[in-house]
């Protein structure tokens, strides 16, 4: 499989929902490390008074970010879940600004990878959080073989369907719709 690092990267996030409706993006990424983009957005808001993002956003954007980068860095398909993530918030950021992860891989041993990462706004450099994470190497025996077909194709149809990724939910808008006597 010929592929860069920042296409094993793009393919993998393709095949995690989350990565999908919050918008990440790999911009970089080489056999240790990647950077990979947040976009501000309303709906990722965690203090409607300042237009922060929350704190959760912030946390799966640097899980992700190094989940990521261990994937890359791995030669084959070995999927590593999270063991440990340990996150210091050093500031609040801005409203508006997107911000972006340079997640790098510290140490790869048998069982356990070592990564750690920062955040910061893409228009300024300030940095807004920062990370230590492990994740555990479980080997590539263990990856679903429709996730492999994900990564060598870059077809992600194949592992995640072709649902919408966000479905309406017609009982709720049938209540709201009763609530407001059909007015909107």
């Amino acid at each position: 499989m010929n592929i860069t690092a920042k296409q094993k990267a793009e393919r993998f996030i393709s095949v995690l929902r989350h990565c999908q409706l919050l918008g990440l993006k790999v911009l970089q990424a080489d056999e240790t490390s990647l950077q990979m983009r947040l976009p501000y957005s309303e709906d990722i808001i965690g203090n409607p008074m300042m237009g922060i993002i929350h704190g959760g956003a912030l946390t799966t954007l640097m899980d992700t970010a190094c989940g990521t980068a261990c994937f890359v860095a791995i030669e084959g398909m070995e999927l590593c879940p999270t063991l440990d993530l340990r996150v210091d918030y050093m500031k609040a950021s801005e409203a508006g600004c997107d911000l972006v992860a340079h997640a790098s891989v510290t140490r790869i041993t048998n069982n356990v990878i070592f990564t750690e990462c920062l955040v910061k706004q893409e228009v300024d450099g300030t940095l807004i959080a920062k990370c230590n994470a492990t994740f555990m190497r479980i080997g590539a025996e263990m990856t679903p073989s429709d996730f492999r077909g994900v990564i060598e194709t870059g077809d992600a149809s194949i592992y995640m369907g072709t649902e919408p990724l966000i479905k309406s939910n017609a009982k709720a808008d049938s209540k709201t719709s009763i609530e407001t006597g059909g007015q909107s």
